[in-house]
Order: C-alpha cells, then sequence, then structure tokens
C-alpha cells in the first residue's frame, strides 16, 4: 500500500512540474524570447557547467557506495587455499578499473567544458594521429594482458590436481535438483559408484547403479561436511536443468550441466567454529542480528513469531535462475577438524543408499502384504456374514 502511495504521489508531482512548464510559457507570450533551436554561447555555457556538476555527482556516489557498501563484500573473509589468491587478482581489477574511470571521467566532463560551442569558432578537423593511436591501444593492450596471464595462471593453480593431491584427496559429489543439494561420499572404499538419471527409483534418487561394487558404501547427506586442510575434489551433477555451485567463502564455483560431471577443488583452510569467530564476522552477525530484532519487534506486535537469531554457517548456493524457488536452493557447508569428520563419518557411513534401498523395499514388501491380509480379512468377514444371514433365513 505505501508503495502504491508512493508512485500516486511521484506522478501527481509529475503532472504538477508539466503543467507549471505550460504556465510558464504562456507568461512569456509577446515577450521577446529566442525560440531558435540553436544553441547560443549561454546553453552551451551551462551545459559545460552541468557536466561539472555531473561529474561531482558521479564522484560523490562512487565514494558513497564505497563507504557504506564496502563492508558487503568478503575479500579477507575466504577459507579456502586458494582465496587469497583470487581475492588479490579481484582487488588489483577492481583498483585499475577506479583509476581508469576516475581519470577518463575527469577528461571528458573537462573536455566537454573547455571546448564547448563559442559564436564564431570552428571546431579543428583532425583526421587523425598514429601516436594518439598506438598510445591508447598498446597501454590497455598491456594491462589486459597482464590480468588475463595473471589470471590463467591462478585459474590453472586452482584447477590443476596432480596424482599426489590426488591420492590424499576426499571424492565428494554435489547433485542439484530443483530445487535442493545432495551429496554423495564414497565411504570406505574413497571411490564413487557409477550414476545415471536412468537409475533413478523411489528412494535412490540419485541414480546410483547398485550393482557397481565401489557404490555399495556410498551414502548421502542433506548437509555437506569437509575437513579443514584435505583438499576436496566434487563431482558435480544436474538432473534436470542446468545450475550452478556456488560457495562464496571458498571462492569457488562451477556450473552443474544435465548429461554430464563437471569438477571443482580447494582447500577449506577455516573451520565453521574458526570462522564464527572471525571480528568481521562477529560484527557482521551482530548487525544481522539487530536487524532482526527490530524486524520481531513488527512482527510481535501483529501476533506473528518472531525470527530466530542469526548464527553464521557456510553456505552452498545455486548461482544460475533455474526456476521459481531457485533463491532457497541452498546447502549448509560445514568445515570440520579432521577428529571432528572422522567422528561424523563413522556415524554416517553405515546409512548407506544400499540399505535405504532394502528397507524401502522390505517396507513396501510388508505393507503390500498388510494390504492383502487385510483384503483376505475383509472377503472373510463378508462370506461369514453371508452365512449367518442364510441361516437366519431358514
Amino acid at each position: 500500500m505505501t508503495t502504491l502511495l508512493v508512485l500516486i504521489v511521484v506522478v501527481l508531482l509529475a503532472v504538477a512540474l508539466w503543467q507549471l512548464t505550460k504556465i510558464f510559457d504562456l507568461t512569456q507570450v509577446g515577450a521577446n524570447v529566442n525560440n531558435t533551436q540553436v544553441a547560443n554561447d549561454n546553453d552551451n555555457k551551462v551545459n559545460g557547467y552541468l557536466m561539472f556538476g555531473f561529474l561531482v555527482f558521479i564522484y560523490l556516489t562512487t565514494i558513497w557506495c564505497l563507504v557504506y557498501y564496502g563492508k558487503f563484500p568478503l575479500i579477507g573473509d575466504s577459507a579456502s587455499q586458494h582465496g587469497p589468491q583470487l581475492d588479490n587478482l579481484m582487488v588489483i581489477t577492481m583498483v585499475l578499473i577506479f583509476i581508469v574511470q576516475t581519470i577518463t571521467q575527469a577528461l571528458l566532463h573537462y573536455f566537454a567544458f573547455k571546448y564547448r560551442g563559442r559564436q564564431g569558432q570552428q571546431a579543428l578537423y583532425f583526421a587523425d594521429s598514429n601516436k594518439l593511436e598506438f598510445i591508447w591501444s598498446v597501454i590497455p593492450a598491456i594491462v589486459l594482458a597482464v590480468l588475463i596471464l595473471y589470471g590463467l595462471y591462478a585459474w590453472t593453480n586452482i584447477m590443476f590436481v596432480d596424482e599426489k593431491d590426488n591420492k590424499d584427496a576426499i571424492v565428494i559429489e554435489l547433485y542439484a535438483q530443483q530445487f535442493k543439494w545432495e551429496a554423495r561420499y564414497s565411504g570406505a572404499d574413497d571411490v564413487l559408484g557409477k550414476a545415471n538419471v536412468r537409475y533413478i527409483e523411489g528412494v535412490n534418487n540419485l541414480g546410483v547403479d547398485l550393482s557397481d561394487p565401489n557404490a555399495q558404501d556410498d551414502f548421502t547427506s542433506s548437509e555437506l561436511h569437509i575437513p579443514k586442510g584435505t583438499r576436496i575434489i566434487f563431482k558435480m551433477r544436474s538432473q534436470d536443468v542446468l545450475h550452478s555451485a556456488y560457495m562464496p567463502h571458498f571462492r569457488a564455483q562451477m556450473n552443474c550441466v544435465p548429461g554430464m560431471v563437471t569438477n571443482f577443488s580447494f582447500i577449506p583452510t577455516v573451520t565453521t567454529a574458526e570462522m564464527r569467530e572471525n571480528a568481521d564476522m562477529v560484527e557482521k552477525v551482530a548487525n544481522i542480528n539487530n536487524i532482526r530484532a527490530k524486524k520481531s519487534l513488527d512482527l510481535v506486535a501483529k501476533g506473528e513469531p518472531a525470527l530466530d537469531p542469526y548464527t553464521f554457517d557456510y553456505l552452498l548456493l545455486c548461482n544460475k535462475i533455474c526456476g521459481a524457488s531457485h533463491y532457497n536452493m541452498q546447502m549448509k557447508v560445514v568445515v570440520d577438524t579432521p577428529e571432528e569428520y572422522r567422528a561424523w563419518l563413522k556415524e554416517n557411513a553405515p546409512k548407506t543408499i544400499v540399505l535405504a534401498v532394502k528397507a524401502a523395499a522390505a517396507e513396501a514388501k510388508a505393507s503390500e502384504a498388510g494390504e492383502t491380509k487385510s483384503k483376505d480379512s475383509t472377503n472373510a468377514t463378508s462370506k461369514d456374514t453371508t452365512v449367518v444371514a442364510q441361516a437366519e433365513m431358514k
């Protein structure tokens, strides 16, 4: 309702301004007014000053955004081994963009004022300058080449996994479907079993090939648990549409494409407990809880339940607009110490997919047997009732 009232007020103000311009035009009837469409020296001077005003507006807006929104980027809160390198690349890129934008905008608006049109002045026809062309072509080319080479170097370091890393790594499958994530672990043999969407049936919603020996100890989890200090290799699949596995604090993102397996790997360096104690994170959580507390006052006043306090958790998000509930497609990620991770494995490893499928089949069979027995009992009761009725008739 408030939004509608604001829109109405804006429309009414626009109509009022339009009417004022009409009234102003009427007051000029009979006066000596210059109605020519050609700009004069005063017009050009006004436009020149307006360009300077717009330049000041741009700079003030930029400074305000840096001050107000500077606390939101995650730079400095990376929790993976390659995170600082990626943050460094981002900072270098942003600084270069900021410097170039500041200089070019200043020159653009300054020249718009200095070389404004004046009565009797003619513009100089300047065909070309090989020197200028060389300067403004070579400098950007060199800067971009350095950034691209640095980016390729960083990308190679992130994506390249040698035999030693592969041998010591933990392989986990991330399975995407509208609109949730599921993680599959390889169990004691450290090898994920084969899977295909054609095998999806009942509780086997990941399509694991139950005849594969390597799949016998695979198990799934609705939470992604990973140990600190160990390389994790993610094998990513999608059941339906294009998703994107995005873990912002680990500086990790990779598309999940139907019909193929994509890969990404990183080494976690900060446990969930350690990140919760990080000074910047403590401040962010406190700010969020202050906002929630104020919102809860309004909710309680309306008779609705208050919001729960926020506690930091790493998240796996979908970074592709994959459908109506895309915004809610997320999974909690827990970075454990190696000891905590082993304890979690010990508790969850016995809950294999094979056992879940067998249990579901046994339950279905028992349910079917119960229905059959109930039907036989109903038929027997009906038969007995018929016999009694016939005996009474005699």
